[in-house]
């Protein structure tokens, strides 16, 4: 069954070198809907660029991560909003709050987060958020806007029940990634995944990042790809007590309606 990746950091300089070989596994492997993430303006445009390259299947954010937050000027607003001007943009982001390493202070990142928000509601695009170590005051910064937000994801889920329960009484989309194959810090989702609503499931790689290491062998280089999605699948369904084909469907129908996606679309 066919699968969508919502999280393929395709314009990571890891995969210059092989960047088509990379989507042909990928597609050899029956995903064949790919989001590729904006992280900052000049990211966001190549993203933007890559999306237009591929066509079919393939889409792109624009938005500031919270690691660059540092980045934000004056004129970054309008920066993306005229990226996302493109039908091939389909979500702002990737924006947030990460506390875990503080690349950027406190409050760089809470401007840069609110900013996007507000420029989600007003482009009426779905919002791409990426929380790490700061679910307090994430959570606080979206319930302010939460009769305004349109469709929104958390990408990456790895917070605890609390947050989940949170953010699905929100009606928010969650996003599970290879992390749920770490034994070392992903097996408390393993429980936490049966909790999330049928219609509320994402799957993503956030290659070349999170390598799911429950594949065996593993390979020399690590670096992760969407060829693997059907890896973490498995994994989820497993742990949700679902087949992967209902899965497949009911996850690839959530990023549709996530998106905004319908068969014309997709066929242009």
């Amino acid at each position: 069954m066919p699968l969508f990746d919502i999280c393929f950091n395709l314009t990571s300089s890891s995969f210059r070198k092989d960047e088509q070989q990379v989507v042909q596994r990928a597609q050899q492997a029956g995903v064949d809907h790919f989001l590729v993430t904006g992280s900052d303006q000049q990211d966001s445009a190549f993203a933007l660029q890559l999306a237009e390259q591929y066509q079919n299947g393939m889409y792109a954010t624009a938005g500031v991560h919270p690691h660059l937050a540092n980045r934000w000027q004056e004129d970054t607003r309008e920066s993306l909003r005229s990226i996302a001007a493109s039908e091939r943009v389909k979500a702002i982001g990737e924006a947030g709050l990460d506390y875990n390493r503080n690349y950027s202070t406190h409050e760089q990142q809470v401007h840069a987060f609110k900013q996007q928000i507000e420029l989600a509601i007003e482009l009426q695009k779905p919002l791409f958020l990426h929380e790490r170590d700061a679910h307090a005051e994430f959570y606080k910064i979206l319930t302010g806007y939460k009769n305004d937000l349109g469709p929104t994801v958390v990408h990456c889920f790895t917070g605890d029940r609390e947050a989940m329960e949170n953010y699905l009484a929100m009606d928010l989309y969650i996003g599970i990634t290879g992390w749920i194959c770490d034994e070392r810090r992903g097996t408390h989702l393993q429980e936490l995944v049966s909790l999330i609503p049928q219609d509320r499931l994402l799957i993503e790689t956030d290659a070349p990042y999170l390598f799911p290491r429950t594949i065996q062998p593993r390979p020399k280089k690590m670096r992760n790809e969407p060829a693997y999605l059907p890896h973490i699948a498995e994994h989820i369904a497993r742990h949700r007590g679902d087949s992967i084909t209902d899965l497949s469907v009911y996850t690839m129908d959530n990023a549709f309606r996530f998106l905004g996606l319908t068969a014309t679309a997709e066929s242009g």
